[in-house]
């Protein structure tokens, strides 16, 4: 802000009208009456002092496509952007408050799941920090995905996570930029390439924006669609028998953005995914047209000044959907069009796992999309020539089997993506060579300098700046210049590493925060944890090939070990987790079952106490990552090797002075390299050994029968000690461990074992250990999401 003064004179003067209009003083507000008090002055300071929208550069504005946005609470965020934070909390302190207490008031948006969505808020963050023109455009929730709560057996249990969507007081609402998308219907053939698609019903799209405020930057939108029908009840279709359909217009538009990501397990969740998909992409689409060419702009010209970015293949759609856009309401020619559309998309792949590249079946994208199927079917066709042209005979089939956008009747988005874009990027190094040499090697062929890296990046704004305030006080006093705006300037504490007085001062910000998250854990689950233990940390969503059963393993091996030695010393741990399964995830649940249930042994046996405790926080999101990662000594990034496209959490947990404890993995490279190798710690088997176990025939059982202490951790698990005596319990997971184990869990658990004792060893020398944490913070700034945004800029969005 430019004028400090103007903002606390405003503040006094809009406390006195807002105290006058509810006829209190301002020791009779409520914590909740400061919070909507600090949200309306926070808003009214935006509005004066920042420009919307940045100004042109060399680079294209960036329409960012994303299913999920998991921006967190942003009153906090915004007072710091603002440069007001601490204004905000002199004013509230001078009548008795605290302006921590009253950010509580605030809930996360539920409008994401996990490092998907926090990803997409982090790079909005810094897009309009660095005065990147864009506009994010998701999807309006009305409860996310779901709040996660536990059983009494420690099962996961989904309900709605209502956030008061329509009462956030950080939106607006914007009528004037209605949609209307349709649905279904008919297809007509007006001769040659012209087509006339005939929707049979329609469904209308509002947008609510939410200001995304960029740190001494400008204010960009995060555009949210929302579902509704004008038509409340068809009482003619009621009338003539069709019940149904009288109702559909209604239904479909109420189920549209009621939940992200709806369960797919059935025909009618994966009709209303699709739905759901389509509708986000037609708003958007729409929306960025009617912008440009309202600026008088030509269609071709929409290359030069736009770039549409898709997060993944969820938005996979708005390609065919701009083509239909072109053809049948611009009435242009396929090559034109084709010429537009593919210079206009950029695609970042986010995965590996071949179960994870959404496909669609040809018969649903029939009915719910059908002039999209056939525009697909060119795109596939003409795909086909330019295969058929670069391949030889002996080569085509399988290069055909690996490209083709249609095949087996599916529809293949991943590769809809690929074909349609201009650019396509992975997300760490090792993630997007393994793009070009495992997963698309044909089309790295086809489409030469189409492939590209973007490292991911986290704000500082967030992830340090608010979420470490104390940590950020002592770079602020040790470091010139604003290493906010500039995370490479972290740099400057390396030589402090080894300063006696610089390893006090953050030893003990670390234990306030450990102290801070510990009265979290009691609050939460009535569990009361040993401080001055290690902080073990694995926070993400649960799949199994990020192997938090790798992790469970290990603890209920510990405890029969300090069960069968009581009297031996160990160095006292508190293995912390969080994190949401999919509600269709067997296994994953299975998974958080088993933790809960180990937790439960564990954590009332007084042989342990001191020694060993498991905490499972619920309800992992975005404001609870918060208090967690400032406290956490270790950081578990344990997937196997070639599974994780990158992850964030690892780099947050880093730059806070958490040590990796990972896999070769994803961003675990980089931060190694950075880091120095010497002050993470590494195990476990890499993506050619890997190759290589699976090539000689991957058997786990071999593992449980050679392994003394891993056979008598899955027999804990199978014979009902942590099941209440119930040995069906965790039979499921027991027998994928042991006759599948796809994500060989079993064969890296020996040197799991030997990376944890390492663990150990390291931070009895707390000399060592913290110099080790300084160092990770010092060196990782490399990280920040506004690296990643700049060699976005340079690799990808630039101007030709």
């Amino acid at each position: 802000m430019t004028n400090l003064t103007s903002f606390q004179t405003m503040a006094e003067q809009a406390l006195h009208e807002y105290c006058e209009r509810l006829s209190l003083q301002p020791k009779d507000l409520s914590t909740t009456m400061w919070y909507q008090f600090i949200a309306q002055i926070s808003q009214q300071a935006i509005l004066q002092n920042f420009p919307k929208n940045a100004p042109l550069t060399n680079t294209r504005k960036v329409n960012y496509l994303s299913m999920e946005f998991l921006i967190g609470r942003l009153l906090g965020n915004n007072l710091m952007s603002l440069g007001v934070y601490q204004d905000a909390e002199s004013l509230l302190a001078k009548y008795g408050q605290n302006l921590v207490d009253v950010l509580e008031q605030e809930r996360d948006p539920s409008l994401g799941n996990g490092g998907l969505g926090r990803l997409a808020a982090c790079y909005l963050d810094s897009m309009a920090s660095l005065a990147q023109p864009a506009v994010g455009y998701g999807l309006h929730y009305q409860y996310g995905l779901f709040k996660q709560g536990f059983g009494s057996t420690g099962e996961q249990r989904e309900t709605g996570d209502g956030w008061n969507r329509d009462f956030y007081l950080q939106q607006h609402h914007r009528p004037e930029l209605q949609q209307t998308v349709g649905f279904a219907g008919d297809v007509l053939h007006c001769g040659d390439d012209r087509y006339e698609w005939q929707p049979a019903w329609a469904i209308f799209g509002e947008a609510f924006d939410l200001p995304v405020v960029g740190y001494k930057g400008v204010q960009q939108p995060l555009r949210l669609w929302q579902g509704y029908s004008e038509t409340a009840f068809d009482l003619a279709q009621f009338n003539d028998g069709d019940y149904l359909l009288a109702e559909s217009k209604v239904v479909d538009a109420s189920k549209l953005t009621k939940v992200l990501y709806p369960n797919d397990n059935h025909q009618e969740g994966k009709e209303l995914r699709l739905m759901q998909q389509y509708f986000h992409c037609a708003c958007s689409i729409a929306d960025i047209l009617r912008e440009h060419l309202a600026k008088g702009r030509s269609l071709q010209q929409l290359p030069e000044f736009e770039v549409i970015q898709l997060n993944d293949t969820h938005p996979a759609i708005a390609i065919p959907e701009l083509m239909r856009v072109l053809l049948d309401q611009h009435q242009l020619h396929w090559e034109d069009a084709w010429a537009i559309c593919s210079k206009t998309f950029a695609y970042t792949n986010h995965t590996l796992l071949p179960e994870a590249l959404e496909q669609w079946d040809q018969p649903l994208l029939a009915k719910m999309l059908p002039r999209h199927l056939i525009i697909i079917d060119r795109i596939n066709n003409e795909l086909y020539q330019q295969v058929k042209a670069e391949f030889s005979e002996d080569e085509f089939s399988q290069a055909w089997q690996e490209t083709a956008v249609l095949m087996n009747n599916k529809v293949r988005m991943a590769n809809l993506c690929v074909v349609g874009s201009f650019a396509v990027n992975g997300v760490a190094q090792i993630h997007s060579d393994l793009v070009v040499s495992d997963l698309f090697p044909a089309y790295a062929r086809l489409f030469k300098g189409r492939f590209h890296n973007v490292t991911n990046g986290i704000t500082p704004r967030r992830w340090i700046r608010q979420s470490n305030p104390a940590l950020s006080q002592l770079l602020d006093q040790h470091i010139q210049g604003d290493w906010t705006k500039d995370l490479e300037l972290l740099r400057q504490i390396e030589p402090l590493a080894k300063d006696p007085q610089f390893q006090t001062a953050y030893r003990q910000i670390k234990q306030q925060n450990k102290q801070v998250l510990a009265q979290v854990i009691q609050e939460t689950i009535g569990l009361k944890v040993n401080e001055n233990a290690i902080f073990d940390v694995q926070i993400k969503r649960f799949h199994e090939y990020k192997r938090q059963h790798l992790n469970l393993l290990n603890i209920i091996a510990t405890y029969q070990e300090l069960k069968a030695n009581p009297t031996q010393e160990c160095v006292p741990r508190v293995f912390i987790f969080a994190g949401k399964a999919a509600p269709g995830y067997f296994m994953a649940k299975q998974i958080i079952q088993a933790i809960n249930g180990v937790a439960k042994v564990v954590n009332s046996d007084p042989d342990m106490q001191g020694k060993l405790q498991v905490a499972f926080l619920p309800d992992y999101r975005v404001s609870l990552a918060e208090k967690i990662i400032p406290a956490a000594d270790v950081s578990e990034q344990i997937s196997l090797a070639g599974k994780e496209a990158s992850g964030t959490g690892n780099m947050k947990l880093a730059l806070n002075g958490a040590i990796t404890l990972g896999t070769l993995d994803g961003a675990n490279v980089e931060i190694a390299e950075y880091a120095g190798e010497e002050n993470v710690v590494i195990f476990g088997h890499t993506v050619d050994s890997i190759r290589q176990l699976r090539t000689e025939g991957y058997v786990s059982k071999r593992y449980y029968e050679q392994d003394e202490t891993l056979r008598k951790a899955i027999d804990a698990l199978a014979d009902g000690t942590f099941s209440d005596g119930e040995t069906e319990r965790f039979e499921a997971l027991v027998n994928d461990m042991l006759h599948h184990d796809y994500f060989c869990v079993l064969a890296d658990f020996a040197s799991y074992r030997q990376a944890q004792q390492e663990i150990a060893k390291r931070y009895q020398n707390q000399t060592a250990w913290v110099e080790a944490t300084i160092l990770n913070t010092a060196r990782l700034g490399t990280f920040s999401s506004d690296r990643s945004i700049r060699d976005y800029q340079t690799r990808i969005w630039h101007k030709d």
